[in-house]
This record gives structure tokens, sequence and C-alpha cells, in this order.
């Protein structure tokens, strides 16, 4: 296989890379998956209240089967409490408590930038996303039990830090339950908590759950062309970060480290995640289940806990419902990973980690991909040089090889044979100019990627009529612009001497262009950006080469 050939070849390998690279991550999600097993429902699951649970500490009884069924929204028989802080705009159902709605204030809708949006919603005929949570036990409410509100509208205001919003069980059980939902200033956090009184004479056994309920429909404003995650993930100390594929757990395929006493479960979409986080170092049960229609259920169950007569126990979870950021690991370990870079994690946070300190500096990610895109250049301007140097040698020694291939073109031995003397004698090296290409591709799918998953880019603006680094150009400049560097950088290379190569050649800046079209703006910045300073270092040593083979012409 001759250079142009191989360089070809490495063009395809290269754009084969990211579209399998995004397949894979939409269609089989990674799985470091080793023990445990995941519980369905089946048809001995009770369908109104849930039975009793005798789990304590991490017994292997299946806790998971005392719920009750979610497979259908809930009629609206319960009041809506709505509630409103600095960061959130929810609403919780009195009946069982469940979060039906939740809006992130400082995070624009995909599709209209003047509303927020909504991450969970309820109803029918909607895409359906909340929040459940309930106590197992004879007679203790869960998320089918109707609660009291001391009031309908709780609104964070002033000074205050935390907003408390405290519903009470409405039954006349021995033990008196309030469900606590409190709210804090500048976080996505939600506190969810059972307080429970026993004023029995009898002691009483309960547990609680805490579970997302999502249906598979991809978020609105999704890119069919840049396929992204959605599903659920786990995250434990011993296993770590495991996806959950929706498809999986329908099949029932899916295996992970069930009981644990560390780690989260929360349900992942393009930017943003919902996880129940139980407090560290605790007994916990994961568990994931298909429901009826297009529902599943992800959630974890803690253990049983006896409240004597007379006691008081309090038993919860921490809720984030809002954007993934690399800062989140400060929340709870390894919830950082929810920024999915893919198999290249390990090059593409510290890309993004240099790409923020651009962003410190210029208050603008477009410029800070611009830096960041050049610092990559000079950090691989050797390798580039060696790549572009041996591609300006090859070009001049074309008109030889053409001659060569004629001279031999029955003999294919004698032809090698002629093509490997002349490189002898010519100082080349026919491969010089793969290994750097080779090597510069996982960073440059790290960049793709590390662009592609930060929700920093939602919404931001680089100058003019880009405003939204994370939307296509809605004008199609830059993938125009991209599409001419890249007409420009093929006619800089040796020319191919199969004219079907040419060719190919020929058409590739133009199907490029074309899936360009319908990539966010930060990514096509990106490429074009690369291709620019590409095509500036590929002219001068072309030009270098050309001068250093002339003066030694002149010489002889």
């Amino acid at each position: 296989m001759d250079f142009q050939r191989l360089f070809l070849f490495l063009i395809f390998a290269f754009s084969l890379v990211l579209v399998w690279d995004g397949w894979q991550r939409y269609q089989h999600p990674e799985q470091n998956i080793q023990s445990g097993e995941v519980t369905h429902k089946d048809s001995s699951v009770p369908q109104d209240i849930p039975r009793s649970s005798t789990v304590q500490g991490t017994s292997n009884a299946k806790q998971v089967d005392l719920l009750p069924d979610s497979s259908s929204p809930q009629p609206a028989t319960g009041k809506t409490i709505h509630v409103k802080t600095d960061f959130l705009d929810v609403e919780i159902s009195s009946l069982g408590g469940d979060i039906s709605r939740l809006a992130l204030l400082e995070q624009p809708d995909s599709l209209d930038r003047s509303k927020p949006l909504v991450l969970f919603q309820r109803g029918q005929g909607t895409h359906n996303y909340y929040a459940q949570s309930g106590l197992l036990g004879p007679n203790l409410p869960n998320h089918k039990s109707l609660f009291i509100a001391e009031q309908d509208q709780y609104e964070l205001a002033g000074n205050a830090e935390q907003l408390q919003v405290r519903l009470k069980a409405d039954d006349n059980s021995p033990l008196q339950v309030t469900k606590v939902f409190t709210f804090h200033r500048a976080s996505y956090l939600i506190d969810v908590s059972y307080e429970m009184v026993n004023t029995g004479l009898q002691p009483v056994s309960a547990s609680s759950y805490f579970q997302l309920i999502r249906d598979s429909v991809a978020p609105e404003g999704s890119m069919r062309f840049l396929p992204t995650y959605t599903g659920a993930a786990v995250y434990t100390e011993k296993e770590k970060f495991q996806k959950v594929a929706f498809s999986d757990i329908e099949k029932n395929k899916t295996k992970y480290a069930k009981q644990a006493d560390s780690g989260w479960i929360g349900i992942l979409q393009h930017y943003f995640v919902a996880a129940w986080l139980p407090k560290e170092n605790s007994n916990r049960e994961y568990f994931t289940r298909k429901l009826d229609g297009d529902l599943y259920s992800v959630g974890v169950v803690l253990p049983a806990e006896v409240i004597a007569p007379g006691q008081t126990a309090v038993e919860g979870a921490q809720l984030y419902a809002g954007p993934t950021e690399s800062t989140l690991d400060k929340i709870a370990p390894g919830l950082g990973l929810t920024v999915d870079y893919g198999w290249l994690t390990i090059i593409a946070t510290p890309l993004f980690w240099v790409m923020s300190l651009f962003h410190h500096w210029t208050h603008n990610w477009g410029v800070a991909i611009i830096f960041l895109t050049i610092l990559i250049k000079l950090i691989f301007f050797p390798l580039s040089a060696a790549s572009y140097r041996s591609m300006a040698k090859m070009r001049l020694v074309a008109p030889k090889l053409e001659k060569i291939k004629q001279q031999y073109a029955d003999d294919r031995e004698q032809l090698n044979r002629a093509m490997m003397e002349l490189y002898k004698t010519e100082k080349i090296n026919p491969l010089g100019g793969c290994l750097p290409v080779v090597i510069q591709i996982p960073v440059f799918i790290a960049l793709y990627w590390s662009i592609l998953s930060s929700v920093e880019m939602r919404y931001a603006p680089f100058f003019g009529w880009i405003t939204n680094l994370s939307a296509p150009d809605p004008y199609y400049i830059l993938p125009t612009l991209m599409g001419i560097s890249m007409f420009v950088q093929m006619r800089l290379n040796p020319k191919p001497p199969d004219p079907l190569q040419a060719k190919v050649m020929q058409i590739m800046p133009i199907a490029f262009s074309a899936m360009f079209f319908f990539f966010p703006v930060g990514l096509v910045l990106y490429s074009l950006v690369n291709n620019v300073l590409s095509i500036a270092q590929q002219w001068f040593i072309t030009r270098t080469a050309e001068a250093e083979s002339k003066g030694v012409a002149a010489k002889r």
C-alpha cells in the first residue's frame, strides 16, 4: 500500500471511529460490571399497598419486590404544592409526595431559550419523568398515600439559605410520619427525609425507598447524528461507574452490585442527571425495574429500622437534579463521571480542564476552544512536522514513482523492490507521515467528546450570529468554511495516482461539510481552526522541503 492510499485510509478510519464511538455509546453503553443482579417486577408484586419488610442490614431478601406498582400515571386526586427557589421551580403532589415537575431556572429550554428547561414532568400523553419515595411496612405511607401540606405555595425569599416543605401522612397509623423536603439556595440538591414518631405500644419496623421513573424518550433537542446516552447509571466505590441501558433492563441482561454501602443511582440524559444520593457508609440496595408501558424505575432501598414505642427516627436521601458538571464529585464521589466523555475520559478530562482555564481568562468558550486547539497543535508540532515533511518528500518524488509504476506495471515484486530502492535513495520513510496521525487521533476524539458532552457549551455565545456553541450553525457559514479548508488541505497533499482515489479525495470536503451542517458549532469551530493551522503548517513545511530539494539539486 503506497502512502497516498494509506493516508486516505487513515482519514476514513478516523471518520469511522467517530461514528462507531457515537453508535456504541448509543446502542451498547459500556458496562464495567462484575457481580450482583438486577431485580425486576413480576406477577407477585402487590398492586396497592406494599407488604412489611423484614429486611435489616444487608440481608439478601428482595426488598424491591415489596414496592407498590408505579406503572401508570396516578390519577390527579391530590393537590399540587408549588415550590420555587432561585434554581428550581418544583411541583409536589400531595398524593405520595411525588416530585411530578421540576424546572431548572438557570438552564434554558433546548428549543425555546426564553423558557427554563423542564427536567421532570408527568401526565397523560406527555414525556414522563418524576421522582418518588415512600416507606415499606404494614400500613406505612408510600407513593400512593395521601399527605397533607401546611400550605400550597412555598418560595425561598430574602436571605434565607434553605426552604423546608413538610407533608404529614393522612392516616391513623401509630407511626406518625412526616415527609420533609429541604431546598437550598443556589443548589440543585433536594433533601428528602421521613420523620417517624412511634406513638403506639409496639415496635415498628420501617425501611424507605427512593426511585426515579422515566420513559425511554430522548430529550428534546437531541441531535440524531450525534447520539448521546439516555439511561440509568449506578456508582459504587467497589464497582465504580456503570451504565445500565433501558433496553438491558427490559431484557433482564443487566448485572451490577446490588448490595453496597456507598454510591448513588440515577438517570442520565445529554447534559443533565437526576440521582438519589444516600448517606455514605450506610447499607443500601440498588434496583432497576421495567414497568408497564414505556416506563422504567431505578432506585435504592434503605435497610429497615426498628422504632421503639415513644422513639423518633429519621430516614432519607438527597436528590440531585441538574446539569452534569465536572465539579459534581464535590457533592458525591463519582457523580462527576456523569459528564460522559466515553472511553477516552482519561484524556478528555484534562483537555476540558485546560479549556476551562482558557475560559476563565477569556470569558468566551469559543475563544477557549480556539486557544486549546492551538495548544494541541503546538504540542504535536514535532509529530505533525514529521508527517508533513514526509508528505512533501513524497510529493517531490511522485513523478519518479509514476515512472516506476509504468515501467514495472506487470511485475508487482519488481515494482515494490524499485519503490523501496527509491525511498532508500531519497531517504524517505513511506510510513513516516502515518504514525504521527495515528498518535493524534485519540486526542482529537477526546477533544471532540469533551466539547460535545460539556453542559457549559449550552447557549454559550461566540460572536455575531453564533449564540449557542452546542447547536448547529443557523446559517451554515462555519461548516462551509470548514469544507473549503478541507479542500485546500487536500490540494496540498500529494495527488493520488489512482483516478478513483483522486475523485474520492475531491468528494470528501463536500461530504464532511454536509455532515458538519448538523454538528454543534463548538465542534465545527474546533475542526475549522485545526484545519487552518494544519494548512499553514503544511504549506510552510512543503515550501521548505521544496527549497531544500532545489538546493540539493543545484549542488549536484
